[in-house]
């Protein structure tokens, strides 16, 4: 994007039945990202055009080549934006001087956080990535999840040392963590079709309870044994 520009949309049809239609540069750049994000999700890269992308944010197709260069460049933006956003967090509760059960129970809560309320479509479109293999992503971009797999390594290795946690494997938590809350999220509207046939049928779980079961299951199953040979609380319930 050249500097100090602002881009008016004259041209595009009137947005009936779409959503509102941002003209300023940033409005328009946050709705192409949104758009895109969920598109991506829903038909993965192959199967989304730029003018798709285009009418589902209510802007000209040019202006995706104006603010990303192409489509596969605002896929990288998305990429880029979103889990630097979430690696960021996770990283500042891996340097609090808390105890590791609790930012443990906090980065489960990050992830969640991301996955329902800022970014409820990025859970399933990096999962389509990721059974590609990751392929369209450029090296810069692998660091962010393994930057995320290192802030977890540091909480864990703490938890050890500090003996709230068993010796463990901080790289199987990492993938335990990841990989049940991204597949929870991925597969919401495949879940409800499953258990809407169950007779009777059974409600599927709401993301809160999902990511405090995480929390619990997590916490409680990496918690060091006490000198009586129980287990240790594996979390601190705030009040």
């Amino acid at each position: 994007m050249r500097p100090g520009k602002i881009v008016a949309v004259k041209d595009a049809p009137p947005a009936t039945g779409k959503r509102a239609r941002r003209r300023d540069g940033a409005g328009t750049r946050e709705a192409l990202l949104a758009a895109g994000t969920e598109l991506f999700a829903e038909h993965g890269y192959d199967g989304v055009s730029v003018a798709v992308v285009a009418d589902r944010a209510g802007v000209n197709k040019a202006m995706i080549s104006y603010h990303f260069g192409g489509k596969r460049q605002l896929y990288l933006t998305i990429v880029d934006a979103t889990f630097a956003e979430i690696v960021a967090s996770v990283e500042r509760l891996a340097a609090a001087p808390r105890p590791a059960p609790e930012l443990l129970r906090e980065i489960v809560a990050v992830v969640g956080d991301m996955a329902t309320r800022r970014h409820p479509h990025f859970c399933t479109m990096m999962l389509r990535e990721v059974l590609a293999g990751g392929a369209r992503l450029e090296p810069a971009l692998i660091e962010h999840p393994a930057r995320m797999l290192a802030a977890v390594q540091r909480v864990v290795a703490r938890g050890v040392r500090e003996g709230d946690f068993r010796p463990v494997d901080p790289v199987l938590t990492h993938l335990s963590l990841v990989g049940g809350l991204v597949f929870f999220f991925a597969t919401r509207r495949f879940r409800e079709r499953v258990l809407a046939r169950r007779r009777p049928a059974v409600k599927a779980p709401d993301a809160a309870a999902f990511v405090e079961h995480m929390q619990d299951l997590l916490t409680c199953g990496l918690a060091a044994q006490g000198p009586s040979g129980a287990r240790r609380p594996g979390h601190r319930r705030r009040p």
